[in-house]
């Protein structure tokens, strides 16, 4: 149960950055009901995770934060009526139905600010530590244009522009759809851990194709249980409804099998990571596994 000790981090450091976004009003309130409405924190986990594994007790948690911010930002702004029209979040209503769209969308802006600014503190940290100081920089900006990029129209921004009005129902636009949304917030995740962890530069790309493969092998997993679970409706969605069951099954196996290879490349095929295999296996009910863990 790696992965819930992380968590349990993730959570007390998020009520502690909630307290710290400034005086309570209804837009705070409205950032703390959304940040707390549960989730797995895979995204913020993995950059606990990264750093970690490099063994250099770097402090990455404002970082990972900032992943987490521009997650849960993404988030509102899918919900909206003029987007996805979800009523629903994790069970609770979506933060426009709880607060109204107004404070939502200046919620998901707050947020998407509490995330560049994480991205400073763990800078700041970093050129604390003589060890260290002379990599701050370095990371901040390799750091800051990651996140501009995963954020911005080459990443999520387009992914859910092109969700909403797809071209076409290709495979190369499906896939273009959850490198955008999906794979760019893991890229994030993964370059913020490293850069933020210690980690050389060098392997920037590596990590990258390591974010592909897991955010292909993350949606495409979470696309086959809700097919499972909308089997009685007769309308496959997501990849399945490209590719059919067996063929998004297929490239489930093959995208984790390359997440792992991808992992052990960087050294980074860890007790966490290995249990975060296995829930991604457990999650797809695409067959059986024996998990070492998981939430």
């Amino acid at each position: 149960m790696l992965l819930q000790a992380y968590r349990k981090s993730i959570e007390a450091a998020l009520q502690v950055a909630i307290f710290e976004m400034g005086e309570k009003n209804q837009l705070r309130d409205a950032c703390e009901y959304t940040l707390s409405c549960g989730g797995k924190r895979i995204r913020p986990l993995i950059v606990l995770m990264v750093a970690e594994a490099l063994g250099l007790g770097r402090n990455v948690l404002p970082a990972a934060l900032s992943v987490e911010f521009f997650h849960t930002a993404s988030l509102i702004a899918d919900d909206l009526p003029c987007m996805d029209n979800d009523d629903f979040r994790r069970n609770r209503p979506s933060l426009h139905k709880a607060f109204g769209e107004s404070v939502a969308i200046l919620s998901s802006y707050t947020l998407i600010a509490a995330g560049y600014e994480g991205i400073h503190q763990n800078a700041v940290l970093m050129r604390q530590d003589p060890l260290f100081e002379k990599r701050a920089n370095g990371a901040l900006f390799l750091c800051l244009g990651a996140a501009t990029r995963c954020a911005g129209i080459q990443g999520a921004t387009n992914g859910q522009f092109l969700d909403l009005f797809p071209p076409d129902a290709t495979e190369e636009t499906v896939c273009k759809i959850i490198y955008q949304k999906t794979v760019t917030l893991f890229e994030i995740a993964f370059i913020f851990g490293w850069l933020f962890g210690g980690g050389s530069a060098c392997q920037v790309d590596s990590l990258k194709r390591a974010a592909y493969h897991l955010g292909m092998a993350f949606q495409i997993g979470d696309d086959l249980d809700d097919d499972l679970q909308d089997a009685s409706s007769q309308n496959s969605k997501g990849v399945v409804a490209v590719w059919g069951r067996e063929k998004a099954t297929s490239r489930f196996i093959e995208e984790i099998a390359l997440f792992k290879s991808s992992l052990e490349q960087l050294g980074l095929w860890t007790a966490s990571f290995q249990e975060l295999y296995s829930f991604l296996f457990k999650a797809s009910k695409i067959g059986p596994v024996s998990p070492v863990g998981g939430f």
